[in-house]
């Protein structure tokens, strides 16, 4: 009997010291998860700042009453995988990181509408019914968002197909999604949404009227902004007297991104790539149509998952998002506008950098056999090394 419990004393330092083990790795892997996958989102997301809006100076110099201004986020290119393409695991991890950066977004910045300027879903141009209804519920899981907040979106060649596939059936379906009316007003400030798809300048039944579509719209800008409505302005409750934002997904029409600078634009063996008309850009003639129908005062667009500025006609600007999904880029990020009738100023929101999230799963696998490498004796623990080479430097 006293044998035996002698065994069982000498057992218990050793279950002692095992339990703590197990607690210590315990503890470095839910620190490393919770950092990773919750709060490195509000460490990132936490340094931006909605940009300021100049207020407009009168006729006497001075500084008039700030207008309202109207907060949006603007995002590109989700890419929600679906039922045929991607691995089940990247397709969970996708969706997490997105679903976190948004609702992240959401609660700290306090944006009052979003926009993604397409390619929302990824298999769209070919999904079936059921699947279709399966990738939208998992949309409006990961992009939920109060009543307060507007969530709006524009067709991407990945949700309705390019040009020669779409078809009316492929719209409507995305359109009962997304609200499907094309102009937008809101706080005095019009948004254009256009079906980069449609603009091919072919003649087709949908093409014909999206132009159409477009053509009226244009009408109503016009004469909102006449001081003295013509006759044919007198239909309707005309939009406000601004100049539009138009989004799309394609961008207008460039040579390449060979001028485009910056930490997230594409790579250097991409830059110099010409870019294919109704295919990676629209065409020099929708653009043109586009640029003289509106007149925009920004333009905003997707497609290519690398950042752009560039300088249309007469000065007017367009921003290519980047895409917000770490399955198109490391270093993802929205844009930012605080816009007026009048005015508007950008700014970009980075979000984690996948290999930041790499290098602190790397740090802590790292800790985790330290850790188990002191236990068994193999290593010295730090301490208890820093402990004796300090009392051995104060022997000597």
């Amino acid at each position: 009997m006293a044998a035996r419990l002698g065994t069982r004393r000498q057992h218990l330092p050793l279950l002692k010291r095992r339990g703590v083990l197990l607690l210590k790795l315990m503890a470095v892997t839910f620190a490393a998860l919770l950092f990773c996958e919750f709060l490195i989102y509000y460490v990132v997301i936490f340094r931006c700042n909605w940009p300021e809006v100049k207020p407009p100076a009168d006729s006497d110099g001075g500084q008039e009453a700030p207008e309202p201004v109207l907060r949006a986020m603007f995002l590109a290119d989700t890419h929600l995988l679906g039922a045929l393409r991607g691995h089940w695991l990247d397709k969970l991890r996708r969706e997490w990181q997105m679903e976190r950066a948004f609702q992240t977004a959401l609660w700290l910045l306090q944006p009052e509408v979003a926009f993604i300027l397409g390619d929302v879903f990824d298999e769209g141009k070919w999904s079936s019914p059921q699947a279709w209804a399966d990738d939208v519920g998992r949309f409006r899981r990961m992009f939920r968002h109060p009543p307060r907040v507007q969530l709006r979106a524009v067709a991407g060649n990945h949700d309705v197909s390019f040009h020669y596939q779409m078809n009316t059936y492929k719209i409507k379906r995305f359109e009962r999604v997304f609200n499907p009316e094309r102009l937008f007003s809101w706080k005095g400030i019009n948004f254009v949404m256009a079906n980069s798809m449609a603009l091919e300048g072919d003649g087709c039944a949908i093409c014909s009227g999206e132009e159409a579509e477009l053509m009226e719209i244009s009408r109503r800008l016009n004469c909102s902004r006449e001081e003295r409505r013509p006759r044919g302005c007198a239909d309707g409750q005309p939009p406000p007297a601004s100049a539009p934002v138009l989004l799309q997904h394609f961008p207008l029409y460039r040579q390449s991104d060979s001028n485009c600078s910056g930490e997230d634009t594409a790579p250097p063996g991409e830059k110099d790539v010409p870019f294919r008309e109704r295919y990676d850009v629209l065409s020099r003639e929708a653009s043109q149509k586009l640029l003289w129908w509106f007149r925009p005062r920004l333009v905003l667009s997707g497609h290519t998952h690398s950042a752009c500025e560039v300088l249309h006609g007469a000065g007017v600007l367009e921003v290519s998002v980047p895409s917000f999904s770490w399955r198109n880029r490391n270093n993802p990020s929205f844009i930012m506008g605080s816009l007026t009738p009048t005015e508007y100023a950008l700014a970009k929101c980075y979000l984690p950098c996948e290999d930041t999230v790499l290098i602190t799963y790397c740090v802590a696998a790292g800790a985790l056999v330290l850790l188990t490498l002191v236990h068994v004796g193999l290593l010295t623990s730090p301490l208890r090394f820093g402990w004796n080479l300090l009392r051995k430097f104060k022997t000597t």
